[in-house]
Parts: structure tokens; sequence; C-alpha cells
């Protein structure tokens, strides 16, 4: 097979390398440390370096643009590619179409309806997929969702949504959501989040908003919602006055209902459209993990896949895959079956180890034991273990770890670990063959990215990772494609009786994950983590932190 890369230039901009149809993913934010990094001129030599790129000769380089500035150095990153990796094919593709590639053919699936929906994608002068367009469509108007039918080999466009530019009438449903996180949170990017965990708090009737305006597979804003996110002061989030952080919530609850209500819609129009009974989701509000547990339960669709890095940082992946597929008629057997993507990063270094007279460095005969042990005594653990997580969410290889019985283990985590609001909930892991037993679902659900309701009987006892409103952002875990971390799981689980613990990411502040071991340690210095798992070594503090209250 061929030795392919993928480039996405845009926001959390990424590379991928399919050598001989295995990915390597890695995103810029993993180098910068800088969150939802951008791509600009210079990038390629720091991938080249972490990917290794230079090892063989090159046979294919596919980029992928969308709408903003970046397009227009495409002549300058065409030379950038040359001077590192030296002569090769080069192609580019738009935006959405590099999203659904990265959907549908990694997920398994044979033949699925696939539904791309974000803020804002590539211009249609750019699109590289046939479709059949109206009439007077401006070249420069925007794709804001993309719906295909595919099959095999196949990916054929059904239908889009596109927009003229125009923000004081902003459409579609990535930018309904956009505008809704910026009236609320208005500094920073990637923030949504932050939105969907503060709704369960707020009244969705509270301010009496009307529902979106759906039309087959397009939506629109209502007058009423225009109004109150393009004025959108008085709705900002403050964490100091009770009164306003409930106005906030109000407003998020009921954006994130009108979003949930929209997308039901029109997803049962694609499946009425394609009879499909799969769907593929990506784009950046296939994070909507609320919003991904309707589709599971609201809609035809027998089978949904969400991929693990739905956002802009899995377009790379997309790019080499088109590239593999479409220009060079190659198939990967890639399946999305884990998540870890990134590149090895070796061991963990013994002799940096011994080194930090502040640590002390263990090497237990059975490590899963010595984690499980620790845990079931109220510690907070990182973990670092083989390739990173290509997502933004942490499944193991790169997560902290704690007991999910324990009352104040959330309040802990947020505010003196990760340094975020106190109504940010945390997520569990669980092992595959219990989770029908604590959670209403009833399949693996490896990657995080849909809620399920909390079983009655387990609400009080799992308090760390039951939200406000009874639900959780799952993670199932089975030996097969997480073996490192059932170990750990199924030891908790032999010591406690219970097989669920909270599962965050490994990351300080407002940061990335982290990539590599010597970030690891650093954070595990700065933070009062108890202790740090990096096989075969654990890790902990001579002065050892304060446990957490109420475990």
């Amino acid at each position: 097979m061929s030795r392919i890369i993928g480039i996405n230039r845009t926001q959390d901009a990424s590379v991928c390398l399919l050598d001989d149809g295995n990915p390597t993913l890695l995103q810029k934010e993993r180098i910068t440390r800088r969150k939802h990094d951008w791509g600009r001129l210079g990038d390629l030599p720091r991938y080249a370096e972490r990917l290794k790129l230079g090892v063989r000769p090159v046979d294919l380089v596919v980029e992928c643009y969308s709408s903003d500035a970046e397009v227009e150095n495409q002549a300058a990153y065409a030379d950038e590619i040359r001077a590192v990796l030296g002569p090769c094919e080069h192609a580019t593709i738009s935006h959405h179409l590099a999203h659904a590639y990265s959907a549908f053919f990694p997920s398994g699936f044979t033949d699925a309806a696939v539904l791309v929906v974000d803020c804002q994608g590539s211009p249609v002068r750019d699109f590289r997929e046939q479709w059949s367009a109206p009439d007077a469509i401006d070249p420069g108007w925007l794709e804001v969702n993309s719906m295909y039918d595919a099959e095999g080999m196949t990916l054929r466009c059904v239908a889009k949504q596109l927009w003229d530019g125009d923000r004081g009438l902003p459409v579609g449903l990535g930018f309904f959501y956009l505008l809704l996180t910026q009236a609320i949170f208005p500094d920073g990017e990637g923030q949504e989040g932050k939105v969907m965990g503060m709704a369960p708090y707020g009244d969705p009737m509270a301010l009496d908003l009307p529902d979106l305006v759906v039309e087959d597979h397009s939506v629109f804003l209502t007058p009423e919602w225009a109004e109150v996110l393009l004025g959108r002061s008085s709705y900002q989030y403050s964490g100091d006055d009770r009164a306003q952080f409930q106005r906030a919530a109000d407003l998020a609850a009921a954006g994130q209902a009108v979003f949930e209500t929209a997308l039901v819609q029109v997803a049962r129009w694609l499946h009425a459209t394609t009879g499909r009974s799969r769907l593929c989701f990506a784009g950046g509000t296939a994070l909507n993990c609320v919003a991904n547990g309707r589709l599971l339960r609201e809609t035809p669709f027998r089978e949904i896949f969400v991929p693990p890095s739905p956002h802009d940082g899995g377009t790379a992946l997309g790019c080499a895959l088109f590239g593999a597929i479409a220009l060079r008629g190659e198939r990967p057997d890639f399946i999305w079956k884990d998540d870890f993507l990134g590149p090895d990063p070796g061991p963990a270094s013994p002799s940096s180890l011994r080194e930090q007279e502040d640590l002390i460095v263990e090497q237990p005969e059975n490590l899963a034991e010595r984690t499980a042990e620790a845990l079931q005594n109220g510690q907070v653990i990182g973990t670092f273990h083989g390739r990173s997580e290509s997502g933004p969410r942490a499944l193991g290889h790169r997560s902290m770890l704690a007991d999910a019985r324990s009352p104040g283990a959330t309040s802990w985590i947020n505010q003196h670990v990760k340094g975020r609001e106190w109504f940010r909930p945390l997520a569990p892991l669980v092992l595959l063959e219990h989770a029908s037993e604590i959670f209403e679902t009833d399949r693996a659900l490896p990657f995080m990215q849909f809620a399920a309701a909390v079983r009655a009987d387990y609400r009080a006892k799992l308090p760390a990772i039951t939200h406000v409103d009874g639900s959780a952002r799952i993670q199932t875990v089975d030996r097969a494609t997480n073996p490192f971390a059932h170990d750990i799981l199924s030891a908790f689980h032999r010591r406690t009786g219970m097989p669920v613990l909270i599962n965050t990411s490994l990351n300080g502040p407002g940061g990335p994950l982290v990539e590599t071991f010597e970030e690891a340690l650093a954070l595990f210095r700065t933070s009062p983590l108890h202790a740090l798992v990096a096989p075969p070594y654990f890790i902990r503090k001579r002065v050892a932190p304060p446990f957490v209250p109420g475990a």
C-alpha cells in the first residue's frame, strides 16, 4: 500500500501518516501545548520530527482547508511540502468531505448514511464531491451541513445546507451552537463542552424561546434566537453571581434542547432519504454526547458511529483515507476500534526518574493491583501508557483516574487539579460486561461520545460521575481494545465490587492532553495528583498531597 500523509490546515490542526494502511494521527496542540492550535506555515518540520515522516519516501500528500484565510497560502504550503518531504503527488479536498471520509471508512460499516455538521466548511468553489447544486449558487457560499449515502468504496453527496457568510443572518446547527457558546463564554475557543455541562442546571422553558426552524435537512435560527444570541452580553457566565449563573444556565438549557430537537429532525430526514439503517456522524457538533444519546434513542438508525476525533482534528485522517481510496483505489483495513493513534513515545526513562529526589519510584510486581489499591484508598492517579489518544477525550492512556464512589472527588479534581468550573461533570469508565447493569445502554460505547442515564439504584452509589440530570458520558472498556485500562478497572472491581472509575483527561488547566512522558511527569510534579502510573513504574511523591475529602 501507499505511504500517504493527510494534513488539516485549519483549527485543531493535525497530520496523519497512513503507512501501509495503518494511521498515526497527531494534533498540533500536542506539540505546541496550545489547545485548538491552528495550522500555519512552518508546521510541517515539527510534524516530520514527531512522526518520522522522512524515514521512507511519501507517495501522496492530501490537504484539507476550510473557510479561513490559510487557503490563500496553498502555494507556500506546496513549497513547504516539497522542501520537507521531497517530490510527491499533491492534492486538496474540501472540509466536509474530509470529515465524511474520517467517519464512514473507519466505522466498520459496509453501508451508512453520513451526516457532517459544523460551524462552516469550505466554499462551493472548493468542493471535491459531486453535488447537484441548485441554480444561482454563489461560489463563495459555505457548507454548514453535508449529507452522504455511503456503500463500499463510494460516498455520494445527497444534500448540503449553504450559508452566504453574513454573520448577521446565521444559519445551521454548528453556527447556532457557536453563538450560544459565545453568548455565555465570550472568551476563548472550544468551550462548547461547558455549555453542555451547564445546561442541566437550567430550565429550558424559562426564557420562552422557540424551537429552531427545520426545513428538510436545513436549520435556521428564529428571530427570537437571533436577537438573543447576537445581542448576548446579558447572558455571560459569572461564577460569583448565582442569579447570573442561573440566567446563563437557562440559556444553555434552552439552546441545548432546541439543538437536540433539530438534530434529531435532520437525522430522521437523512434516514428517510437514504433508507440506511446505520449512521456515521462527524463535525464539531458530533462531540455533543447528550445530543448523540438522543440520536440513538429517537431516530430509526439502529447503529451510530461517532469517531473519537469527529472535530477538525480528525480531518487529517479523512484526507489520508481520501488519498488511499479515491485517488489510489486502495481500501485500508483500519477500523477505529481504539483511539490510540498517537506516535509511539517509547518507554518511560528510568534514568530521568532516578534524578527526581522528590519522587518515590516503585516497580510493583502487579502494577494494576497497586494502582487499584491506591484508588481504593482515595488517591487520584495519572496514567501514561503507550500511544496517545487522537481525539480530545482521554480513554485511559493519558487519563486521571479516581474512585467514582467518592462524593468529593468531582469538586476536588475540578478545583485543585483541572482548574475548571464547579459544574463540569466527570465521566466514568466501566467494564463492558457490567455497563448495562449500571447505565441505560445496550451496546459498547468505547469513545465517550454518548451520554446515558445512570440507573436509579446506582446514582447514590456513584455520585462523582452522576451529573445533576442523572446522566453520565460513559466509556465502556473491554480487554481486546483497551487492556491497560481494563486491567486497572478489573483489579478495582475485585477489591471493591464496583466496576466503575472516574476517567478525565491528563492535562493542566486549559491545556491539551499530555503527549510525552516528560510532560506527564512535569504535570504530576506541579499538581496535587497522588501518583503517576507509567508502566512498569508506580510513581508517588515523598510529600504526599492531601487526600480527596470524603473518600
